[in-house]
């Protein structure tokens, strides 16, 4: 078997889980780069999740070989654990703990030194900005405080790669804007970062995509690349009198690939052999309905990630997209779900018990 490549951080070649008859990885073939910011794009029940706590060292693969930091993750699961960070879909905080002894107790359980742990704990507290709340409960903690909380305990042992499971799920866009500032330093610092997300602005901050769907990797690379190389079709947007038998029109056409209503604007993928937007608008004037203006507009990663589905699988999915950034509460995750945050070593979630308030 080959090995791995040095520059590469993450590395699987055919990569499959299986629940039963169910695949929800279907031979992933991943490169993430050291020091890169990857970023996993896929709809809920995707395999995104999955594929996480395979290359975490959670859940053993049914099929396939995987590299994290050059580690066998087969046949070296704890070594995984222990080498990476790890920040789940729902934070991994002891609400009755405070500030100061959720980070004690990470640190504890990933073996930093004990002539450390002050320092790497203070140093964790100023990164994520909760110096003068050391002695708050974490259970107390705004929905953006404990998401930081919950990534410096993720970090406190310095590992060289840290991923991140819809790190931003249920909290507010100031915090979610902070969030990807503090990851998009530490990338730039030489920390290699997979995160997970279905929010498409969150998408475009990554140095790398990768598109899943139906447990398989539909594409990979740049958002630039992707949209110049891969997406090879025209965006328009334009103004009708009509809207809605405007859709209902175009919707009709070969020439027309999918037909979005955003507001009072319609939001047209051309097909390859299409007329320009101009012709398009005076195809439509030519059967009644004013167009009022018309032009090409840069393709989304939405436009992108959608183009990947078959045709006539699109249109839920872009509704599930929306639904999923749309619907998420906004005071994040309640109390009581899973503790995944941070991967401790020789276990499969979180053997250590947290140690009990007096």
């Amino acid at each position: 078997m080959t090995a791995p490549a040095a520059d590469l951080a993450v590395e699987t070649r055919g990569l499959t889980r299986r629940f039963g008859k169910v695949v929800a990885v279907d031979h992933l073939d991943l490169q993430v780069r050291r020091g890169e910011l990857y970023g996993f794009l896929a709809p809920n029940g995707a395999g995104k999740s999955t594929t996480l706590r395979m290359l975490c060292g959670i859940l053993e693969p049914s099929e396939g070989d995987g590299w994290v930091l050059g580690i066998d993750l087969r046949h070296e699961p704890e070594r995984v654990k222990a080498a990476i960070g790890y920040m789940s879909q729902r934070f991994s905080l002891y609400d009755d703990l405070t500030v100061d002894e959720n980070l004690a107790f990470y640190a504890r359980v990933y073996e930093v030194p004990r002539a450390d742990r002050d320092g790497r704990m203070l140093q964790m507290m100023r990164l994520a900005d909760l110096v003068g709340r050391e002695r708050q409960l974490a259970g107390q903690l705004s929905g953006g405080y404990r998401q930081r909380l919950a990534l410096s305990c993720a970090l406190v042992h310095r590992p060289r790669l840290i991923f991140l499971d819809e790190p931003t799920a249920g909290v507010d866009p100031v915090s979610r804007r902070t969030f990807w500032a503090l990851i998009r330093r530490l990338a730039d610092e030489g920390t290699t970062i997979v995160v997970t997300t279905h929010y498409m602005d969150e998408a475009e901050l990554c140095d790398t995509l990768g598109f899943i769907y139906q447990g398989r990797l539909i594409a990979q690379g740049p958002p630039a690349r992707i949209k110049g190389e891969t997406f090879a079709r025209e965006v328009c947007e334009l103004e009708a009198d009509e809207p809605a038998r405007a859709a209902e029109l175009l919707g009709e056409w070969d020439t027309v690939e999918e037909v979005v209503r955003v507001g009072g604007r319609l939001r047209i993928i051309l097909a390859p052999g299409a007329p320009t937007p101009d012709g398009l608008a005076e195809m439509l004037r030519a059967r009644g309905i004013g167009v009022r203006w018309i032009r090409a507009v840069e393709p989304s990663v939405e436009d992108l990630f959608v183009s990947f589905v078959d045709k006539e699988r699109k249109a839920r999915v872009r509704e599930q997209l929306r639904a999923l950034a749309a619907t998420q509460p906004v005071g994040g995750p309640g109390a009581g779900g899973e503790r995944g945050g941070s991967i401790p070593p020789q276990s499969n979630e979180s053997a250590v018990a947290p140690p009990q308030r007096k």
